[in-house]
Formats: structure tokens, C-alpha cells, sequence
């Protein structure tokens, strides 16, 4: 694999996989405030 390649592709896979990660935290905390709501 071309060296290249991997330096523009790393930050960017970088980046996505902390999005997801902070995306994936929010609608984790958004779905646990809405059970929290429907059992109360």
C-alpha cells in the first residue's frame, strides 16, 4: 500500500471513529433519559 494513502487516510478514519464514538455516547444517554421517562 502506498505510504501516501495511509497518511491521508488515517486522520480521516481518525476523525469518523470519534464521531461515531460521541454520537454513539449522546444516543446512548438520550435513550436512557427516555426510559427513565417512560418508567416514571
Amino acid at each position: 500500500m502506498d505510504l501516501r494513502l495511509v497518511l491521508v487516510a488515517t486522520p480521516v478514519l481518525l476523525a469518523v471513529g470519534w464521531a461515531g464514538f460521541n454520537i454513539g455516547r449522546a444516543a446512548v444517554g438520550q435513550l436512557q433519559l427516555m426510559l427513565k421517562r417512560a418508567r416514571g
